[in-house]
């Protein structure tokens, strides 16, 4: 007799087009996040050094903090996780806090440099 249990479906993999439409969502969501001593968005202040998104919807952040001792360190990590946890599509998001590099103002965007007065 076949067996009546049947284990759930894996949802489909994303193609290609979905994977960039996913990941061009998540820096937008990324880019509402803030270092609260700095008016500039963590991501074009260099502080994201990676953002990997598989065919399976998990995601892969690797980012970095302005110094060691930044008192944002206990929150930011996990804020960027929650913006990019409600995301549709994305399954599983682990946020990674790397120090090499280390960060330095060169990391920044240029839009980052001119709003912050370095030139």
């Amino acid at each position: 007799m076949p067996d009546q249990t049947s284990l759930p479906a894996s949802p489909p993999a994303l193609n290609v087009s979905e994977l960039v439409a996913l990941q061009d969502k998540i820096v937008e969501r990324i880019r509402t996040c803030y270092d609260p001593e700095i008016p500039v968005n963590i991501y074009d202040l260099g502080l994201i050094y990676n953002v990997n998104v598989e065919p399976t919807g998990d995601v892969h952040v690797k980012m970095t903090l302005t110094a060691p001792g930044c008192p944002a360190a206990g929150t930011l990590p996990g804020e960027v996780e929650d913006k990019i946890t409600v995301i549709p599509g994305v399954k599983n998001v682990k946020v990674e806090v790397v120090w090499e590099p280390p960060w330095d103002k060169n990391m920044m965007s240029e839009a980052a440099r001119l709003q912050l007065g370095f030139f």
